[in-house]
């Protein structure tokens, strides 16, 4: 049930990046992931990647999440990857996105998210170990590393 789900919120978060049109001088960026964290109603989340784009920019980051919702749990995602739209610069990705999310699993959980940044539009996804079930809300934050 788990991997279906996980499936079925990929599907979901890639649909929304595809009905988004890629505007002209917008740049191809995507993000590589690990995120780690847990729920309990309150709702936490850490982690670290990079930001990379077709025209040679790259940058390392750091992810933090807060907020709530109906979920209770505990992850790991070790192989998370991203996709944004409407960037001009790799700069464009830092900042606090509002983020909705569905998540499940035991064992091996699957997680999917679709969030916004105004005009800029992130959508992640990612498989790893956990127990985690529900819907939240949550803030999404995007830093570039030290």
């Amino acid at each position: 049930m788990a991997a279906a789900l996980g499936i079925g919120l990929l599907s979901l978060a890639l649909g929304a990046l595809a009905a988004n049109d890629t505007g002209a001088g917008d740049v191809d960026c995507h993000m590589t992931f690990t995120l780690h964290g847990w729920s309990a109603i309150y709702k936490t989340a850490s982690g670290s990647g990079t930001v990379t784009c077709d025209n040679g920019q790259t940058m390392p980051v750091t992810l933090s999440a807060k907020g709530g919702g109906l979920t209770v749990g505990k992850y790991r995602i070790d192989d998370g990857h991203g996709a944004f739209t409407d960037v001009t610069n790799i700069h464009q990705v830092l900042g606090s996105y509002a983020r909705a999310s569905a998540h499940a699993g035991a064992g091996e959980t699957a997680n999917a998210s679709v969030m916004t940044k105004g005009n800029i539009s992130l959508a992640i996804s990612g498989h790893g170990t956990g127990w985690n079930i529900g819907v939240g809300f949550s803030g999404f934050t995007i830093k570039a590393a030290e």
